[in-house]
């Protein structure tokens, strides 16, 4: 287990913000703050991201276990966690590992199913490019970049975690260990547990990250779940209609039982 990079804020009971993939603590921002005003949030910057350690290995039931070294370093019980696309995934895999220490449980935009390979393939091939360049600065890392990547919104959020260390350029995540481990992150390892707390899945009207086959699987895993399809919004929901997620989430972690 890796012992997480993390920041705290607010008061009261503690809710995990877990990240998606190329991601860092900062991304889930605009739900940290209006949750602060209830909550402790407490956000993470998963293995291989941010300022957490590196590792080889990027499966579930080690990230998991990530966040629940933290747990016990914190001398938590029992929480309630939110988790982003990939960090969606750790959530659901914490859940089913260690169900009586997570109370609620709400994941954004992913459900509990593997996905097709080469979703970013074009995304790695940027990646890759902008490392081989060794640019300076994010100007010109965007420009090699747009050579893979023509969505001018996904290469902004992938360059928030290009950033100058020691006078080097470098991403705030370990490129060449998502792109071995990326069998196992769109992967799924535990697809027969069941976690039966109370989970909330919120779908962007426009992504296709969750699907309409997907729901049996869905159920089968969280017999508690509920589903709400927040529009017009793609993948990154949070982002998009920032104070129509952060209300559905404060009421339903707000929710007793």
């Amino acid at each position: 287990m890796l012992q997480l990079n993390y920041k705290k804020q607010g008061h009261g009971e503690p809710v995990i913000l877990i990240h998606g993939l190329f991601g860092n603590l900062d991304n889930l921002g605009l739900l940290a703050r209006p949750l602060s005003e209830q909550f402790e949030v407490i956000s993470i910057d998963v293995r291989n991201h941010g300022l957490s350690p590196r590792a080889p290995a990027m499966d579930y039931p080690a990230m998991a276990g990530d966040v629940l070294a933290l747990l016990d370093t914190l001398g938590l019980d029992n929480v309630m966690l939110v988790g982003h696309s990939m960090g969606g995934k750790i959530a659901m895999q914490l859940a089913k590992m260690a169900p009586a220490r997570v109370r609620r449980l709400v994941v954004l935009d992913m459900a509990p199913v593997a996905y097709p390979p080469l979703r970013h393939h074009d995304v790695f091939a940027g990646l890759q490019a902008v490392e081989a360049a060794r640019c300076q600065g994010r100007g010109a890392a965007d420009r090699v970049m747009a050579e893979s990547v023509s969505d001018p919104s996904v290469r902004q959020f992938l360059l928030k975690s290009y950033v100058s260390v020691d006078e080097q350029w470098q991403f705030r995540f370990a490129v060449a260990t998502l792109i071995a481990n990326y069998d196992a992150i769109m992967g799924w390892p535990d697809p027969k547990t069941v976690y039966s707390g109370p989970t909330l899945f919120l779908k962007g009207s426009e992504s296709d990250y969750i699907r309409a086959d997907d729901q049996a699987r869905i159920i089968a895993q969280f017999p508690a779940a509920r589903a709400k399809v927040v529009a017009p919004t793609g993948h990154w929901l949070h982002a998009e209609k920032p104070a129509l997620v952060a209300r559905l989430v404060v009421d339903f972690l707000s929710t007793s039982g």
